[in-house]
C-alpha cells in the first residue's frame, strides 16, 4: 500500500514536471528563444505538424531556431497545458506576418511524449487549408484543399527554407 502510494505521488510529480516544461517551452517560443525552447527537447526528439512535416533531432531544433529568428511580429499564447502517463498537450494560437506580408493568425493543438524529462515527440495539428489562405490568399487557400499534392509541395519548401538555414548556421560554426 504504501508503495502505490509513492508510486502515484512521483506519478502526480512528473505529471507536474512534465507540464511545467511543456509551459517553458511556450513561454520560450512568446519570448522569441529558440535555446530556450530547443533546450526542451530530448535529443532524439521527433517533431511533426503539416507544414514542415516530420523532422527528427537537429532538424527539430533548427525549425524552432529559423522561425524564431525570421518572426519579427509573432505573438504565441499557450493554454490548457495538461500532462498524465507519460504524455501531454497544449492549446496554443500564433500571431505573425508571413513571408508574403499576410498576416496570419494559426490555431494549434499540440501532443506531447516525454523521455528522460524531455519532449521526445512533438506533433502540432492545424487547418491547413484555413493557415494557406491566410498565409497565401485566395489561391492558397483553394489550392490547399486539393488533397495530398499541396501540403507534399509545402512540405518540400518548407524543408529546402530549413536545409539552407542548417547549412549556413553549420558554416557559421565551422
Amino acid at each position: 500500500m504504501a508503495t502505490e502510494s509513492h508510486s502515484a505521488g512521483r506519478q502526480a510529480e512528473l505529471n507536474e514536471d512534465h507540464a511545467a516544461l511543456i509551459a517553458t517551452f511556450y513561454e520560450a517560443f512568446a519570448l522569441g528563444d529558440a535555446e530556450a525552447m530547443v533546450a526542451c527537447y530530448h535529443r532524439d526528439v521527433v517533431f511533426t505538424d503539416p507544414a514542415f512535416g516530420q523532422l527528427r533531432g537537429d532538424d527539430a531544433r533548427n525549425m524552432w531556431r529559423m522561425l524564431c529568428r525570421s518572426s519579427k511580429d509573432l505573438t504565441v499564447a499557450a493554454s490548457d497545458i495538461t500532462a498524465a502517463d507519460g504524455r501531454g498537450q497544449a492549446h496554443w494560437e500564433a500571431d505573425y506576418t508571413f513571408s508574403t506580408g499576410r498576416k496570419v493568425h494559426n490555431v494549434i493543438d499540440a501532443e506531447f511524449d516525454f523521455a528522460e524529462g524531455l519532449i521526445i515527440r512533438h506533433t502540432d495539428s492545424f487547418d491547413l487549408v484555413r493557415w494557406s489562405g491566410q498565409a497565401f490568399g485566395m489561391a492558397g487557400g483553394l489550392v490547399a484543399r486539393v488533397p495530398v499534392l499541396p501540403q507534399a509541395a509545402l512540405q518540400q519548401l518548407t524543408q529546402r527554407q530549413l536545409a539552407s538555414y542548417s547549412t549556413k548556421q553549420r558554416a557559421k560554426s565551422t
